[in-house]
């Protein structure tokens, strides 16, 4: 079966800046659907607001396009109703971890089957450039014309503090580890959250002097390094890579059917 059979064509080409991130998560995505064999029909996204938001738009799955923050709530409701489908949630800085960060919390606490794909590039692109929880200290935006002084959430360690059971981080660099990282968060039964760390030339790469497209890729090529390698052991400053947990844990909508169950035999 084609990618192309996964996308809704007359939608593109895709109203992304050049140079953006999210094309490549959304080709990763999509190449990791199509080697999983499922079936499209069985397959939904939901989304939030904001750059990362419009990738439901250009998926021939069944998808929604939420309100912002609330997409893991949106989602949550539609896997209780049907636990049969794949849902996969795609979120920005503000979805995930600013106006969304209650449901995130919540949604890595219960454990329900869902993958969760954080598309972090660090700012607010899509509504002018604002800073984000996951901008950092000493960063340049529109609303930090002096450069922020808030430091960011480390996402992974979020999760896993709330209790999600797959976690892991890659880059837009790292094409083939997306790909990968993502089909182990789709096999997995329960809560998994995947953060990918993408690049907003428009106006993180401009505002904050770090060049293009290009340079940016390159900076997470260098600025990063897979857990437990010796790179990393050197370097303690460098971001780290790969799966951060693994386990197996009681999933919530199986859970919530023994209680259906229970309930209609009383």
């Amino acid at each position: 079966m084609s990618v192309n059979n996964y996308i809704r064509e007359r939608f593109f080409p895709h109203l992304w800046c050049p140079g953006c991130g999210h094309g490549t998560i959304l080709n990763a995505l999509l190449r990791t659907v199509e080697s999983l064999g499922i079936d499209k029909s069985n397959m939904c996204m939901v989304s939030g607001i904001g750059c990362s938001a419009r990738i439901s738009g250009y998926v021939d799955f069944h998808s929604m396009h939420s309100m912002h923050g609330r997409a893991l709530a949106c989602a949550t409701g539609i896997k209780m109703i049907k636990p049969e489908l794949n849902v996969v949630v795609p979120m920005g800085d503000g979805d995930a971890m600013a106006i969304g960060g209650n449901h995130f919390i919540h949604a890595c606490r219960r454990n329900i089957d869902m993958v969760a794909i954080i598309m972090n590039n660090r700012i607010y692109g899509m509504t002018g450039g604002q800073y984000s929880p996951l901008s950092g200290s000493g960063i340049l935006a529109t609303t930090a014309p002096y450069r922020s002084i808030d430091r960011e959430f480390d996402a992974t360690q979020l999760a896993m503090g709330a209790g999600a059971t797959f976690v892991a981080r890659t880059t837009a660099f790292h094409v083939k580890e997306i790909g990968s990282l993502l089909k182990k968060a789709f096999e997995h039964k329960g809560f998994s959250v995947v953060e990918v760390l993408t690049q907003c030339p428009t106006y993180f790469g401009r505002k904050n002097k770090f060049g293009g497209p290009v340079q940016m890729l390159e900076w997470y090529r260098d600025n990063t390094a897979p857990l437990g390698s010796k790179k990393l052991e050197e370097n303690s400053d460098l971001i780290p890579r790969g799966v951060f947990r693994q386990v197996d844990a009681p999933e919530y909508c199986a859970e919530y059917a023994k209680i259906v169950e229970k309930a209609h035999k009383e």
